[in-house]
């Protein structure tokens, strides 16, 4: 997919996301998050989800948010299609996540990711080109 990038890490896998606000920012790393784990053009968005997550900084707030999202999947069964994201303070976001619960008869699984992590996570604006906002984290698979 177009709007994210895989970074090379050594025994796990990470990902680059651009976007325009830090909220697209957050919406695009949840749908590359589940594009990795599903064939996600399969997830219908038949269903929603609204979670709120709070963080210490940016870096933090992406990483929760993250975690709440592979939650879904591995604690509910829900695979993510869509994800709309609104920011409050720098620290807090309210998510409307939009698919359905898994249906193996329906879904084919790419791989397990077991964790999202800390290490090197980041989501900071940036003064180049269009998309201003840059996210960055690395998942245990």
């Amino acid at each position: 997919m177009s709007f994210y990038r895989l970074i090379d890490h050594t025994a796990d896998l990470g990902i680059e996301v651009s976007g325009d606000t830090p909220e697209e920012v957050m919406a695009r790393a949840a749908e590359a998050l589940f594009d990795l784990l599903a064939e996600r053009d399969g997830i219908r968005d038949a269903e929603s989800r609204a979670i709120r997550v709070e963080g210490e900084d940016p870096a933090d707030l992406l990483v929760n948010f993250l975690r709440e999202c592979l939650y879904l999947y591995t604690g509910e069964g829900f695979l993510i299609r869509t994800a709309r994201v609104r920011m409050g303070e720098k620290t807090t976001l309210e998510a409307e996540l939009r698919g359905e619960p898994y249906d193996p008869g329906r879904h084919r699984i790419r791989m397990e990711i077991k964790a999202v992590t800390w290490h090197g996570a980041s989501l900071e604006e940036t003064l180049e080109g269009r998309e201003r906002w840059k996210g960055r984290v690395i998942f245990d698979v």
